[in-house]
């Protein structure tokens, strides 16, 4: 459960269905993602896909922004041009979270994202985190793989839980 911690940083993630960010192209998407967690400059990093249609990222989308508010005082939202930035205070479990998120698109093919994460007091051990996260379009989903499916770096594929 130590691993809990990703909650929020997961969250971040949810950067690039905020704020009405371009609409991404439907099909199967490689994230790769980078996370650093101090104190120890504690090094994560792995790449997996994701199926993904323009309805399970309004349904995540929407997941994100109701959790948000059930544990955000604060959620500020700014999209310029191609580049989105998220600032927000949220409370998990007795922390308190403050994290800046930058998220850039290339078209609808492809995005970044460059997130730092603070925790007080430190959660897990962990008072803060950077994540860098690139994703981009690959093609068509493989047949078998529905919106929200995942798939890692060795092909196996996890199957999402429907709504």
């Amino acid at each position: 459960m130590k691993r809990t911690l990703p909650v929020f940083v997961s969250l971040a993630s949810f950067a690039l269905y905020a704020a009405d960010p371009p609409a991404l192209k439907e099909g199967l998407w490689s994230i790769h993602t980078t996370s650093i967690d101090n104190p120890g400059n504690k090094k994560t990093e792995g790449t997996r896909s994701i199926c993904r249609n323009h309805e399970y990222d309004l349904r995540i989308r929407q997941q994100a922004e109701k959790q948000q508010k059930q544990t955000c005082k604060t959620n500020t939202q700014n999209l310029s041009g191609n580049t989105l930035t998220t600032e927000s205070e949220c409370t998990v479990q007795s922390s308190t979270i403050k994290s800046k998120s930058v998220a850039t698109f290339s078209g609808d093919t492809s995005a970044h994202s460059e997130t730092h994460a603070t925790y007080t007091p430190a959660l897990y051990g962990t008072a803060e985190t950077t994540m860098i996260q690139d994703q981009k379009y690959i093609g068509p989903c493989p047949a078998g793989m529905e919106p929200g499916d995942f798939m890692d770096a060795a092909g196996k594929i996890t199957h999402a839980k429907r709504p």
